[in-house]
Parts: C-alpha cells; sequence; structure tokens
C-alpha cells in the first residue's frame, strides 16, 4: 500500500468504517426484503429492551418528562418501525405505470433501489426521534447507514454509539463520534446519500459539502412559525393549545408556534388566558414542575436570556443559570427588529406582534422567510382556509399546534430556508429510494418496430407521433 494513503488512514479515523459499509452494500447484502425486515426488528428491541435507560439519557440531557419522552421520542419512533414493518414488501414492490400504444408489449415500471452508503446527521433537540426515524427509512430502502448523533445531547449519544449498534448488523451500520470539526473530516468523503436536521446555518455547510460530490439532501432545518390568532376564537382555547406547544420540550422545538400574530384587542384577552393556562400546566413557580424541561447547554440558555430584554415581560421572565432554567415568557410590544423577531427562538419564550387585520397578518409572513409550520387559530373556516391559501410553509396545522407531525400519512419537511426534502412514514422510504425508470422490450418483434428507422416518410412519422401519445392505453396489438 502506498505510505501515503497508510498516513491518510492513520489520520482519518472514519476510512475503514465506510470502507467496511460499503463492500457490504457492494455485495448486495442489503436488498433482500428479510434482511430490512431483520433490521428493523433490531431497531424495536432496541427500544423495548432499553426503554428506561433512553428515559433517563433524555432526563439527563433535557430533564425530559417520562411522559414527553415517550410521546415525542420511544412511542413516535416505534410507531414509524411498526409502519414500515407492515408495509415493507408493499413499498419495495416494482411501480407498474401506464403505457403508450407504442409500449403495449412491453414491462414499464419504477423500482424503487437503496442508494447505497447513507450519513444521517441528527440535532439534540429530540435525539432519539431524529435519529431514528430518518433511520427507519433508510433501513426500510436497503441503505448501509452511518449515524451521526449530536455530540451536544451527550447521554443520548452516549446510548446511541454503544448500545444501538449491538441491534443492528454492523458490516451495515455504523455510529461515529464528534463535534463540528469531526463533522466536516466526515463530509469530506463520498455518500451516496446525506439526511441532515439541525438549523439553516449549518444547513449550508452540510449542502456545500454534499455539492463536491454532487450528493443528494434531505435538509430538514427550522424558521421562525408564525401563529395567527383571529378575534373570532375562544381566546383560554388559543391559550391553552398555544401554551403547550410553545413550552413542549422547553420550547426547543423546530415546529413550535415561534410568534403570535394578532390584534391588540385580542392580545388583551389572550395574555391573561396564557398566564392561566401556564399556572394550570406548571403551577405557581414552573422551576419546581417535573413537567417543564431544561434548556440544552449554557450558550443556549444564554443566547435566550438576552432575548428577555426585548420588549415587554407580561408573563415570566425568570432564570437561572445554575438550572439552565428559563420560565414560560411572553414578550408584547416587541417591534419586527428586534433579535427576537430576526432568529429562531427554540425555548419557552413567546414575542406577541400586532397586527390590524388578517391582510397585514398574511403580508407580515411573506416579508419573511418560508418557515417550516405555520398555525392559525379561529373560529372561521374561511379565516383558517385564507392563511392556507395566501401564505407557504412546510407544514400547516389549522386550530391546533404541531399535531400534523403525528400523522405518517403526511409529509415533514420544509420548503425554502426552512429545507428541502421529506419524511415520515412511506415518503420516508420514497426519500432513501432512488426511483428507476424501467422497460422491459421482447427481444423479437422487430417488424413492428422498423417503423423508427430511416429512410423516413411522413406516414411514419404520423404512425410513431400517434404511438408515442402520452396518454394511458389500454389496447393491444395483438
Amino acid at each position: 500500500m502506498d505510505p501515503a494513503n497508510v498516513q491518510e488512514e492513520r489520520m482519518d479515523p472514519f476510512v475503514d468504517t465506510l470502507q467496511r459499509l460499503r463492500e457490504a452494500f457492494v455485495s448486495g447484502r442489503t436488498r433482500p426484503a428479510e434482511f430490512r425486515a431483520a433490521q428493523l426488528k433490531g431497531l424495536s428491541r432496541f427500544l423495548q429492551e432499553n426503554k428506561q435507560l433512553l428515559q433517563e439519557a433524555l432526563a439527563q440531557d433535557l430533564h425530559k418528562s417520562a411522559f414527553e419522552a415517550e410521546l415525542s421520542e420511544i412511542s413516535i419512533s416505534q410507531n414509524e418501525i411498526n409502519l414500515a414493518l407492515r408495509n415493507l414488501r408493499a413499498w419495495m414492490k416494482d411501480e407498474k405505470v401506464s403505457k403508450n400504444l407504442a409500449t403495449q408489449l412491453d414491462s414499464a415500471f419504477i423500482r424503487k433501489e437503496p442508494f447505497g452508503l447513507v450519513l444521517i446527521l441528527s440535532p439534540w433537540n429530540y435525539p432519539l426521534n431524529l435519529s431514528l426515524g430518518p433511520l427507519v427509512g433508510a433501513l426500510a430502502a436497503g441503505n448501509c447507514v452511518v449515524l451521526k448523533p449530536s455530540e451536544i445531547s451527550k447521554s443520548t449519544e452516549k446510548v446511541l454509539a454503544e448500545v444501538l449498534p449491538r441491534y443492528l448488523d454492523q458490516s451495515c451500520f455504523a455510529v461515529v463520534l464528534g463535534g463540528p470539526q469531526e463533522t466536516g473530516r466526515l463530509l469530506e468523503h463520498k455518500f451516496d446519500y446525506i439526511f441532515f436536521t439541525g438549523n439553516p446555518q449549518v444547513g449550508k455547510i452540510i449542502m456545500t459539502a454534499a455539492a463536491k460530490h454532487l450528493t443528494p439532501i434531505t435538509l430538514e432545518l427550522g424558521g421562525k412559525n408564525p401563529c395567527y390568532v383571529d378575534d373570532n376564537c375562544d381566546p383560554q382555547t388559543v391559550a391553552n393549545r398555544v401554551a403547550f406547544f410553545r413550552c413542549f420540550n422547553a420550547g426547543q422545538t423546530c415546529v413550535a408556534p415561534d410568534y403570535v400574530l394578532c390584534s391588540p384587542e385580542m392580545q388583551a384577552r389572550l395574555v391573561p388566558a396564557l398566564q392561566s393556562a401556564i399556572t394550570r400546566f406548571y403551577g405557581d413557580d414552573p422551576q419546581s414542575s417535573p413537567n417543564l424541561g431544561r434548556i440544552i447547554s449554557q450558550k443556549h440558555f444564554q443566547r435566550l436570556r438576552g432575548l428577555l430584554s426585548f420588549g415587554r415581560v407580561v408573563i415570566g421572565g425568570q432564570s437561572d443559570e445554575s438550572d439552565l432554567y428559563i420560565a414560560p415568557t411572553v414578550l408584547v410590544d416587541v417591534q419586527e427588529t428586534d433579535p427576537v423577531m430576526q432568529e429562531e427562538i427554540f425555548g419557552p419564550i413567546l414575542p406577541i406582534v400586532n397586527v390590524r387585520s388578517l391582510g397585514q397578518a398574511i403580508d407580515f409572513i411573506n416579508r419573511r422567510e418560508k418557515p417550516l409550520a405555520l398555525y392559525a387559530f379561529s373560529n372561521s373556516s374561511q379565516v383558517v382556509k385564507r392563511v392556507l391559501a395566501q401564505t407557504s410553509s412546510g407544514g400547516f396545522c389549522g386550530n391546533d399546534g404541531f399535531m400534523h407531525l403525528t400523522l405518517a400519512s403526511l409529509p415533514f419537511g420544509g420548503v425554502g430556508s426552512s429545507g428541502m426534502g421529506n419524511y415520515h412514514g412511506k415518503f420516508s422510504f420514497d426519500t432513501f429510494s432512488h426511483h428507476r425508470a424501467c422497460l422491459l422490450r421482447p427481444p423479437g418483434l422487430e417488424k413492428i418496430y422498423t417503423i423508427r428507422y430511416p429512410p423516413h416518410t411522413p406516414r411514419n412519422l404520423r404512425v410513431l407521433l400517434m404511438a408515442l401519445e402520452t396518454r394511458s392505453c389500454s389496447c393491444t396489438l395483438l
């Protein structure tokens, strides 16, 4: 071996792992349905046999309650696995397509093929769900997978690195660790697909690295998700739902309502209702509530505490650095140019911005980058439908928070700066599959096809154009 290559391998910790996985993929090991199902069953056993360990890790990382861990991490991952196992063979099946007259004797279909070696880069806010969700799709589609969990959620990272590989075929799956420097090194390698969940700034770095190899990618990013509250609605119902979804996981959710748009009159009714909801959910001292999470790190805590100085605090505003605690907070008198309205908040802080009309709210939303999610509350279905019709976002929910995420029948993904591509359920399988266009023609019957060949005549052209018309044709040449 070339001494330069030996030196490079010593310096690059990923070379051997990636080579092992590539060789496994080329061997065809991951392609049979039986192998894919075995990996998915291994994932299921991992969740079932390590439930307490995972709950403890999530509590250490984010102070997640058992309720939140079960609902948004463990159960949602298990549901994805169950769905994939139930539908795997149907998803893998060749998809027959309509034919024109010229191809009536042929077999035409779409074959779902694995891409090959896939890299999944997962974030810290839902470190289990956002690792296993894409992983289910990648394994179901027959790929070999490198999973790089976030180094910020240390306890969950440790479980994923030390325990998860025991449940999967390690010739086809690997967990790699490290921070930004190691990830940069990892991205120098060629992958066949990259799936990234995180913020838009890092998303641009991932996209740049992928472009060097022309690697296809999915980017699950974030953004500021607007929440329009119409004058015609019950403020307490709205407050219950907005407070719950804003404070879930201490607000560290990419689809959480990021700010409220409403009239000054609705604000006067909504603020006391939000106070009532927050007190009912978390008590008079939310810091002592077992149901409220904590900020992931000192860095994010300091960033959030800085945002509390904008506008006027009408609810909450307390913080405790030693506990990484930020109280559920509502801000009013916020300016559009304030930092709290410029960056994704990612914490239990809710600014309220006043608008005078639905049209003004829609204009406000459309002036900004397209969000990952958009919410509209109103007793009038016409109002909700107008917001839906005149805006753009990754997902939309009328009269509730991010419940659209609970449906595997809906694609989850962003648009514009909130991301590209989508997943969940069959959409995950499709994301990690190359859809190969296939046509199989019998070797004989050459006389039928001579019409294509020179010398060309006007009559042959007319017949050929008619035969190639793109319409579903059930007739036959026989």
